[in-house]
């Protein structure tokens, strides 16, 4: 009961950041009662004081377009609102729902996901130097410095891996995305780390269940571990980042647009 009142809460004053991140548990489904891989989605955001809240979860079959946005949907319909930046990785069906649903605001694609693309597109022998040069992009503490270091990287790749210079042109805006942004937010911004720690504890936390016999099973247990860990965020009192720098996120109209959100949303 408890559970189910934290999860159908109303999500009041505005989230500007938005991370969406999914994992995969082992649950029965169906007259067979087959054993099956369930996604469990879940959602975190940022108030407009700085703190980080979970707002949600969802469990179904698959990482689809339409079952993220029917999470997305129902996180509107509870009152998400003032979304700025949307962080998550590029996984198709999430990033056609985002530009369906959360129109209008900026999506960073995780750099972390980023680069195991980009190295997947590198020999071996070669990828500890792409690494080494990627990591030095994200050290630059300005944003002309950031964009002018990855035009560099991907321009010194083009003869040896086209490939890869080719995937960074692509990628350039929706993973340097988090430049646009107060640079105190920077490394809190630029991948979904701090929503892959939490899963890394539902995962934990599940291990001692195995086969979970149906998704309401899953939704009661994760959803106590969110429960719990949004307490512990609360009553620690600690932001994430200081409300003079939530004030100096700009406002949408003031953001760059991105190419391949404008292109869905057409």
């Amino acid at each position: 009961m408890q559970v189910q009142a934290f999860l159908n809460r109303p999500l009041e004053g505005g989230y500007a950041y938005v991370y969406l991140d999914a994992t995969y548990l082992h649950g029965r489904l169906g007259k067979a009662i087959q054993v099956c891989s369930r996604a469990v989605v879940v959602a975190m955001g940022v108030n407009a004081d700085g703190r980080r809240e979970l707002l949600g979860l969802k469990v179904g079959d698959s990482e689809s377009e339409g079952f993220w946005s029917e999470f997305m949907v129902s996180l509107k319909q509870r009152g998400l609102s003032g979304v700025k930046l949307v962080i998550s990785d590029a996984h198709v069906g999430l990033t056609k729902a985002i530009r369906r649903q959360l129109q209008g605001c900026a999506w960073q694609r995780c750099r972390v996901h980023f680069a195991r693309n980009l190295l997947q597109r590198v020999p071996k022998a070669h990828q500890g130097m792409v690494t080494a040069a990627l990591r030095s992009v994200f050290a630059q503490e300005s944003a002309e410095e950031i964009e002018s270091r990855w035009d560099d990287l991907a321009a010194s790749l083009v003869e040896r891996f086209p490939r890869a210079t080719e995937l960074m042109l692509e990628a350039k805006e929706d993973v340097l995305a988090f430049r646009h942004f107060p640079q105190p937010h920077w490394r809190k911004v630029w991948s979904t780390n701090l929503l892959e720690r939490l899963n890394e504890e539902v995962k934990s936390r599940t291990r001692v269940v195995g086969i979970f016999p149906n998704d309401v099973a899953i939704t009661r247990l994760v959803g106590a571990v969110l429960l719990e860990q949004d307490e512990h965020w609360q009553l620690e009192g600690r932001r994430m980042f200081s409300a003079e720098s939530m004030a100096a996120i700009p406002a949408l109209d003031a953001l760059p647009a991105q190419a391949s959100l404008q292109e869905a949303a057409a």
